[in-house]
């Protein structure tokens, strides 16, 4: 878990103590924590109680500046994500790593194929939005880069 994950989740707690939820599942992703906490008696959450739930484990919105425009780097085909060339080797790009384009920033295998998926545009790696090894779709974004 990363330390924002970390963060969030003892928010998470902290917020399921004050309102006296006595069960919690949450399943995001490749993440699935389940929460249970010994009470005697806890009261059902009421509407105010889960609506303010939601916004708690909405995704957070990046902390980039307002006037920030990244390039988001979306995947050309249907396949599976994969950050180096074969297991054990080094990534391809990391976070705060300079980009030019033409870089190979991944490969993404479909139907046994590997296929180098190149930058499209120059900049820093602000964030990579996918997992190693996980199943991607057509369009998905992979990469965000900072252009300016």
């Amino acid at each position: 878990m990363t330390p924002d994950e970390i963060l969030e989740l003892k928010e998470l707690i902290a917020f399921l103590k004050e309102n006296e939820i006595a069960e919690f599942d949450l399943d995001r992703g490749d993440l699935k924590v389940r929460l249970k906490f010994a009470s005697a008696a806890a009261p059902a959450a009421s509407a105010v109680d889960l609506a303010s739930l939601a916004r708690l484990m909405a995704p957070a919105a990046p902390a980039a500046p307002v006037e920030e425009q990244l390039h988001i780097v979306k995947s050309p085909i249907v396949g599976t994500f994969y950050e180096s060339p074969s297991p054990g080797s080094p990534a391809f790009v990391g976070t705060g790593d300079r980009v030019e384009k033409g870089q190979i920033l991944c490969i993404v295998e479909a139907m046994k194929l590997m296929n180098e998926i190149e930058s499209d545009a120059s900049g820093e790696i602000v964030k990579r939005l996918v997992q190693n090894g996980q199943p991607i779709e057509y369009g998905q974004p992979l990469f965000a880069i900072r252009t300016a």
